[in-house]
């Protein structure tokens, strides 16, 4: 996998061997593992639709097994909150340049941009709009969240976008850009073959104790505000259920010793798994969640979940002035009202985490209601398929 260095470095000024003929080539972009994982499954189905296509783009581990050359790694551009942008930048200008190179040497006949928006939007989507290469976003931003300005920028820049949610037909019907909507692609991925007591045999865990997941998040940034708390919950947790285990999945965007470092300081033992992590919530009788894809992948799972965030102060200030939502975690905003507590910022605290956390462990009535509500919003996504009908969109476009 190359690096933005080693792209950088090695590659900006050499010619890249590309295929000949008629075969199309595709430029796809995703910068965070959930949409690396989204674009794997996308690329797979087009090439199921034309084995003969021909993919280069920024994604991680997963898109280049799907059969994605890498120009560039996801996780080099993966940043979080507006400080955290500030230390890229000279990355992101690099980037940039290299972008509109690649551009020109690669010839693409369509660019897929999924999620990430201030990277798809400002560089790679302008970059090929300047081209007259058409654009097809799959994935749409959360511009019904926060800046919802930023459509009239969708609107010049993209042709046509697929969306996952489906609330964001309407939004988008309403400022005037057709969207299609291909339903979520976690309900196809978001499954297991264990049931709760083979899954904790599996891991080698006790079969009938209390199993909590953490889930840190699939950044080092996150992970580094976000584990410390988690693992003082834990510690408060185990005072109250003696009898408790954890277990936490690794991304692939990080590396275990960021984990292991952390948990080297506490008293709490953390079964730690390298992926599989379905097959881990699986095991679990509540999880704690960094805000994100995960969320919604513990609720498909049936998963109680306390879910929790922490920005910069800098950047809290701006989320304040620009977020319009009320709730952040996914689960809650497909569902209208609030089935997992949201911790944030300063909330988001050992303490806190392990009261909410109790409250559901200790009360079988409320655990049951949460499972519930959970299974509703798997019904409201829709039917399995959205990859496939994502990649007919994109396919009819070349």
């Amino acid at each position: 996998m190359w690096s933005i260095m080693s792209v950088e470095k090695n590659n900006m000024d050499q010619n890249i061997p590309v295929a000949t003929g008629y075969t199309k080539k595709v430029m796809i972009v995703a910068g965070e593992a959930s949409g690396d994982l989204h674009g794997s499954f996308l690329v797979r189905e087009m090439l199921a639709i034309n084995p003969s296509l021909q993919f280069f783009g920024i994604g991680g581990k997963k898109m280049q097994e799907a059969g994605v050359r890498l120009l560039a790694s996801s996780a080099d551009i993966a940043v979080v909150g507006v400080t955290e942008v500030f230390s890229k930048i000279g990355s992101f200008i690099r980037i940039k340049a290299g972008i509109r190179k690649f551009m020109d040497q690669m010839k693409p006949n369509l660019v897929i941009l999924i999620d990430f928006p201030d990277f798809n939007l400002n560089i790679v989507a302008r970059a090929a709009k300047k081209k007259n290469i058409r654009v097809f976003y799959y994935i749409s931003p959360q511009v019904w969240a926060w800046r919802e300005g930023r459509v009239r920028q969708i609107k010049k820049l993209v042709d046509k976008m697929a969306v996952i949610l489906p609330f964001e037909v309407d939004f988008y019907r309403a400022h005037g850009f057709p969207v299609h909507y291909v339903g979520h692609p976690l309900r196809d991925t978001v499954k297991t073959l264990f049931t709760k007591s083979r899954a904790r045999l599996h891991f080698g865990l006790f079969e009938k104790q209390t199993t909590i997941g953490l889930l840190p998040g699939s950044r080092s940034a996150e992970v580094a505000r976000l584990l410390p708390v988690m693992i003082e919950a834990a510690q408060i947790i185990s005072k109250k259920i003696p009898e408790v285990q954890y277990i936490l999945p690794l991304a692939d965007t990080l590396d275990e010793k960021t984990i292991t470092e952390t948990l080297a300081e506490s008293c709490i033992n953390v079964k730690i798994v390298s992926g599989q992590v379905y097959d881990v919530l699986a095991c679990c009788d509540l999880a704690i969640v960094t805000s994100g894809t995960a969320t919604l992948e513990t609720g498909l799972m049936g998963v109680p979940m306390i879910i929790i965030y922490k920005l910069s102060l800098f950047t809290e200030l701006i989320a304040r002035i620009i977020i319009r939502q009320q709730r952040i975690g996914l689960v809650n905003i497909i569902a209208g009202k609030t089935i997992a507590p949201e911790l944030l910022q300063r909330d988001a605290n050992g303490p806190r985490i392990a009261s909410e956390a109790l409250a559901i462990l200790l009360n079988e009535e409320k655990k049951r209601e949460i499972i519930a509500e959970l299974n509703d919003i798997r019904t409201k996504l829709g039917e399995p398929g959205a990859a496939g009908r994502a990649a007919q969109i994109a396919c009819d476009m070349l």
